[in-house]
């Protein structure tokens, strides 16, 4: 037995709703800044652990909140993504950091090869599997299964603030990734933009190419300014402004 797996203490997602009558898949792959105690928050201080570079802050609430609001299937992540990213692909250079913005991470530098294998065995492969097999069943049973990544983003980026309040990514999915920004704009005051502030990639993103496109499905990101998801009353104006266009 690979002594390391012992280190992780629970399972990888927590499915916050099941509702197979619902086309939608929710999926919140940063949702947790959780690593286990025994890893010493990777040699990180207290406030850097909880910070962006841990989780998409915000995220988790916003995803809850549309999942509630449209009663459709949330599958949450248990761990940050320091100890290994969701979104990415296991041979992505950042799949396990050692770097992430301003913060080296010293826990994640000159891993044992087992250490690494206990870390896609225990949270990347539980998770995409289920993910996986959401997705499949869904496409059993409707014929417009689409799948969103909830995602946030800091509103400062190597000192430059970011007026973009949110984008929507996409590959194949143009159309649906149109209607969602089409149905936002509807309020001229946001701050809204295609494929920004990042764009998906094959090689460097699992949910939209892989789970999506490669499903022939339509798949997005929404990436949300996480200034804008830090307090309850701003999730629900968000909610009540995605949930009509998903």
């Amino acid at each position: 037995m690979n002594p390391f797996n012992l280190l992780f203490d629970k399972p990888a997602y927590t499915l916050y709703r099941y509702n197979p009558d619902n086309p939608l898949i929710l999926v919140c792959e940063h949702a947790s800044c959780y690593i286990p105690a025994q890893l010493q928050q990777l040699g990180l201080e207290d406030k850097a652990a909880k910070e962006h570079i841990a989780w998409d802050i915000g995220a988790l609430d916003l995803a809850k909140g549309l999942s509630d609001k449209l009663n459709a299937t949330l599958l949450v992540a248990n761990y940050s993504r320091l100890l290994i990213d969701l979104n990415r692909p296991l041979e992505a250079p950042d799949s396990i950091p050692d770097v992430s913005e301003i913060y080296t991470i010293i826990g994640n530098q000159n891993l044992a090869k087992e250490h690494i294998e206990a870390r896609q065995v225990n949270i990347f492969k539980p998770f995409h599997q289920k993910l996986a097999e959401l997705i499949a069943e869904s496409k059993q049973r409707h014929d417009n299964t689409r799948l969103v990544g909830v995602h946030s983003y800091t509103a400062t980026y190597k000192g430059q603030a970011r007026a973009l309040q949110a984008g929507v990514l996409y590959m194949q999915a143009r159309h649906y990734g149109e209607q969602i920004l089409a149905g936002l704009a509807k309020d001229p005051a946001l701050i809204i933009a295609a494929n920004e502030p990042y764009q998906c990639a094959y090689g460097e993103d699992t949910t939209v190419p892989l789970h999506g496109d490669d499903n022939h499905i339509p798949a997005v990101l929404l990436e949300i300014r996480n200034n804008e998801i830090n307090e309850l009353a701003k999730i629900d104006r968000w909610v009540k402004l995605l949930s009509p266009v998903l």
